[in-house]
């Protein structure tokens, strides 16, 4: 499907330069065409108006909307003072690593006043996910939804709502992100947290110097009919809880990809996570009297202070509204800020359909085994031995790194570097496959915790099966960590609290339906196994999606050689590849 799409984007270039395509009709496998234009756009939240990268001038920006082996072009515009990419998350991007879009793995910055078209089909995915940047901390203001629908004909495994609704998780910061990461840098200290969260883009009534009116998010649904909420986790640095006051919440769908349904009145999504659930809305009698709040606020388990403790919400009103104001307003009730026990206890609940239309194709041998321990750490203060800053002591700043390695960005796109088999000077391929010096992951951390940094990847053969096991550290406090792999979907086969014993745990794997994702919470203080199949040639980025925690270095890259076959293969770069 690459190779059509590529044909077809040869052959409809011109159509290119013209605005965004009306949607096409969905009628069997097509090409769907957009053009993002990144610009600057004032937006005015909490009183405070700043100049914020969009895509064609909105805050969120726009949806795209496809099908299950549809091919997507999308030309991005570069016309604000940053370089930019964009980031399908979630999407396979089976051979076509070029789109991918994480700066400096498989492409180099868009810079100012030039573009470059993403071409990707749609491969054996059907839900939601979402675009964002993927360039520093521009995907607090660049990001949107990508609704997948099944092939034309083929029904969905649950009850068809009335309608489906988008709704986006984000984080609103008054200040410039760039200049709190700018400065995070510098000082070695943690960020300043954002100043709001935002459903759909808007704060909610709840936060000072928010209108009740403009500034929030209104659902309006009609009594008795069954609507389809598309929940993503867009936020930088917060997990969150979500729930709608009185009603009770269906999850059918979580990274595009199907579950066995169960009703839950609170859903947990981290940063990179979408869940699909459905809400039936009351009969006329109940609806009649109330208004309904619908609210987040984050799960959090770090340590106090660096995370914005605050609530957004929005209101799910009937048709026709009646006057708010002599009406109820009922609030749900969420799970405190450190409830762990929750968070098990949801993610348990997740499994896949692992049926005749949907197997669950889960490696049970495992070619390739990897432990990673994932947390924070240290590094000294640049400059002289006096040199102070504001990391865990005055002579460290914060770092983050898996299996002690503290990821160095190069310079160079990583996928560039394979492909042209030019990888000296930009990697090495000598990533620890378990940590070189192991100790108590979850107990009293080690004395010296200095990290040690590189741009070192894993090397896989083609459509090795890869266990990988991510365990949690209580270096700097124990933390939950969404874990997100791009390039492929992985299978949760396991998961528990404390320190992972390979002797035990791997007995209570479920190998039957586990739940299929890109993002995983690896549990405060605890661990998750994941496994999937290198099927998927190219380079990979995985990494945490707090994006602090990017940022200190919590992250790496994998590479996936060529199979012997021509399907099996890397195609070429675009003749457009951005240059670095």
């Amino acid at each position: 499907m690459g190779a059509r799409c590529l044909a077809l984007l040869l052959l409809h270039g011109t159509l290119l330069l013209l605005l965004l395509l009306p949607q096409l009709p969905l009628a069997g496998a097509a090409t769907r065409y957009y053009t993002f234009n990144v610009k600057l756009q004032n937006v005015t939240r909490l009183c405070n108006t700043r100049a914020i990268p969009t895509v064609n001038g909105k805050f969120p920006g726009p949806k795209i909307v496809t099908r299950e082996g549809d091919c997507v072009v999308v030309k991005v515009v570069n016309n604000i003072k940053d370089n930019i990419t964009i980031h399908w998350h979630g999407v396979r991007q089976m051979r076509t690593g070029w789109s991918d879009g994480p700066a400096y793995v498989t492409q180099c910055p868009i810079q100012t006043g030039q573009s470059y078209v993403y071409n990707f089909t749609i491969n054996g995915q059907r839900g939601t996910l979402f675009w964002h940047a993927h360039v520093s901390w521009l995907r607090s203001t660049l990001y949107g939804p990508i609704i997948i629908l099944p092939k034309a004909g083929l029904p969905l495994p649950f009850t068809e709502p009335h309608k489906d609704v988008p709704i986006i998780f984000g984080e609103w910061f008054n200040a410039d992100p760039e200049a709190i990461v700018a400065q995070a840098l510098q000082t070695g200290g943690g960020p300043n947290v954002s100043d709001a969260y935002t459903i759909n883009g808007l704060p909610g009534p709840l936060y000072n110097c928010s209108s009740k009116g403009a500034d929030t998010f209104r659902l309006k649904v009609q009594p008795g009919k069954m609507y389809l909420l598309r929940l993503i986790n867009a936020a930088l640095n917060d997990e969150l809880f979500f729930s709608v006051a009185n009603h009770t919440l269906t999850v059918v769908d979580v990274d595009a990809s199907y579950v066995k349904p169960f009703d839950t009145d609170v859903v947990l999504i981290t940063p990179g996570q979408t869940t699909n659930v459905l809400l039936r809305a009351k009969p006329t009698a109940e609806a009649a009297g109330a208004t309904h709040l619908m609210m987040a606020r984050p799960y959090a388990t770090g340590r106090p202070g660096t995370y914005d403790n605050t609530t957004v919400a929005a209101v799910l009103e009937y048709a026709p509204p009646g006057h708010i104001k002599s009406l109820p307003l009922l609030r749900p009730s969420l799970p405190a800020l450190n409830d762990t026990a929750f968070a098990a206890g949801f993610a348990a609940k997740l499994r896949s359909l692992a049926c005749p239309d949907y197997p669950s194709n889960v490696p049970r041998r495992v070619d390739k085994p990897f432990f990673f321990a994932v947390g924070l750490g240290t590094t000294p203060c640049p400059g002289s031995n006096n040199q102070t800053c504001q990391g865990p002591t005055n002579t460290t700043k914060f770092t983050a790194s898996i299996n002690n390695v503290s990821f160095d960005m190069p310079t160079t796109a990583l996928l560039q570097a394979h492909y042209t088999g030019q990888s000296a000077g930009v990697y090495t391929a000598d990533f620890p496959a378990s940590p070189l010096e192991p100790f108590n992951y979850t107990g009293t951390p080690p004395n010296n915790t200095n990290v040690s940094n590189g741009t070192r990847v894993v090397v896989l053969p083609y459509n090795a099966s890869v266990e990988v096991v991510l365990q949690d550290t209580s270096i700097l406090g124990a933390e939950s960590h969404p874990l997100h792999l791009h390039g492929f979907d992985f299978f949760v086969v396991g998961q528990g609290t404390g320190n992972y014993d390979p002797s035990k745990h791997p007995a209570e794997f479920n190998l039957v339906d586990p739940v299929q994702r890109n993002t995983v919470g690896v549990p405060a203080g605890g661990w998750v196994a994941i496994r999937f199949f290198a099927d998927n040639p190219g380079v990979w980025f995985m990494h945490c999606h707090l994006e602090v925690h990017t940022t200190w270095g919590l992250k790496m890259a994998w590479v996936v050689n060529d199979g012997p076959l021509p399907e099996q293969k890397l195609m070429p770069p675009p003749s457009d590849l951005p240059m670095c």
